[in-house]
């Protein structure tokens, strides 16, 4: 591939579909990536939202981890201030013994909920300060060089699991900057502070024991078909459906039609949230790799992570499978194949 592709996957639950079904579309998503040479699978942590099945991570990887052979397996990322930095260690430590050099560790500073949702998870609402120093703390366990006076990650200490910075603000950008670690832009639903972030991080990035030189990982959303107006069409349901998420929250959310979202979408908060999604990359396998080709040109990306937005399983394991075939097409060009 001329540049490594990676996949965000929020174990969606589609409609009609079972909390086991969604998380058996995950286990088979990560497999087709394996096959298709992708470099990782994310997870990301998110809390009472019933169109996502991701909320335990590290049991999630572990589950994938087990049926799989070989892809890096890892969060994308751990709400770090909802857990311990000693909590955290041993999970992702355990996971490393048990697979070793396959398991990332991403960190975001975010409740992956609601105020009532963090209330409910006895998250405190100034966790979020001490990001940073948890975040050292959390290395130090996993280096076994702990900075809490006798206590040990067991396990956990010496396995060096990789960190990775996530965020969509300049504060993220700034931290893996100055802690020498990789950054990871969630410009797949946060998209205007992209470029900015990027210029600081690579600006100010200080070499570590971990990393020499930065590391930026862009995610995109992506909608890859066999025919361009299958995928027009998956992506007006994926719309849809994040619209209707964002706009129905509490038991007592009303239902809300097609036609209804539809017109939501021609208004200035409507404008707003489809912008959430302005780097997407829709069409047939050619049209895809040649947006992501560009976008990641545009970024100067190390790496791509992609939430594959089909809503159904099917289409998403054939967006998996065509991405690849089309950012893999220059590299045997090149070769002569």
């Amino acid at each position: 591939m001329t540049i490594p592709l990676s996949i965000l996957d929020l174990a969606p639950i589609a409609p009609g579909q079972s909390i086991r079904q969604s998380l058996a579309a995950s286990v088979a998503l990560a497999q087709t990536a394996e096959k298709h040479g992708y470099t990782r699978v994310w997870y990301a942590e998110h809390h009472n939202m019933p169109t996502i099945a991701s909320s335990a991570t590290s049991v999630l990887v572990g589950h994938v981890a087990g049926q799989t052979r070989s892809i890096r397996l890892g969060s994308g990322g751990v709400m770090l201030p909802n857990h311990s930095p000693l909590a955290i260690a041993e999970q992702f430590g355990m996971l490393a013994e048990l697979y070793p050099d396959r398991i990332d560790l991403g960190l975001g500073r975010a409740p992956g909920s609601d105020q009532t949702t963090a209330r409910a998870m006895r998250r405190d609402p100034r966790a979020s300060d001490q990001f940073p120093q948890d975040v050292m703390e959390l290395q130090a366990f996993l280096r076994d060089e702990s900075i809490v006076p006798g206590v040990r990650a067991i396990p956990g200490a010496g396995t060096n699991v990789p960190l990775y910075i996530l965020g969509s603000s300049l504060f993220g950008a700034g931290l893996a900057a100055a802690l020498g670690l990789p950054y990871a832009f969630a410009s797949h639903f946060a998209p205007d502070s992209l470029h900015e972030a990027i210029a600081l991080y690579r600006r100010d990035f200080v070499p570590s024991a971990q990393l020499a030189a930065p590391h930026l990982i862009v995610a995109v959303n992506a909608i890859a078909a066999d025919e361009a107006a299958d995928a027009a069409a998956q992506f007006t349901v994926m719309r849809r459906s994040r619209v209707r998420a964002m706009m129905a929250r509490g038991p007592a959310a009303p239902e809300y039609t097609d036609a209804q979202i539809d017109d939501f979408l021609t208004t200035p908060n409507g404008h707003q949230i489809a912008n959430m999604m302005r780097y997407t990359a829709v069409g047939t396998s050619d049209e895809v790799g040649e947006y992501l080709r560009d976008f990641a040109a545009a970024t100067g990306a190390d790496e791509l992570i992609i939430a594959h937005a089909s809503q159904h399983i099917e289409a998403r394991l054939r967006s998996v499978a065509l991405t690849a075939q089309a950012m893999a097409q220059p590299a045997l060009a090149d070769a002569g194949v």
